[in-house]
């Protein structure tokens, strides 16, 4: 399961080196999102030719389960 896969990267542009991702997290107060936005730069900024990332956290559309990709929803009991 990824971040993708939950349904939580809306948009990713690339122009001249810079990776522009918008994303969401599950809720406002989502104990998670400094670590998953650190981790999210640091794997992209990894990537050969990317100069810089630019992570921009939306709310909206807000996020909910019907995000999750149909298989890892019926995983996951949803």
């Amino acid at each position: 399961m990824n971040i993708v896969d939950l349904g939580l990267v809306y948009d990713v542009e690339v122009d001249d080196g810079l990776v522009r991702i918008n994303m969401t997290l599950t809720s406002p107060g989502c104990p998670a999102g400094p670590m998953i936005t650190n981790d999210i730069y640091k794997v992209v900024r990894a990537i050969e030719g990317v100069k810089d990332v630019d992570i921009d956290i939306v709310w909206e559309p807000y996020w909910t389960p019907e995000r999750i990709d149909p298989k890892i929803r019926a995983m996951m009991g949803f």
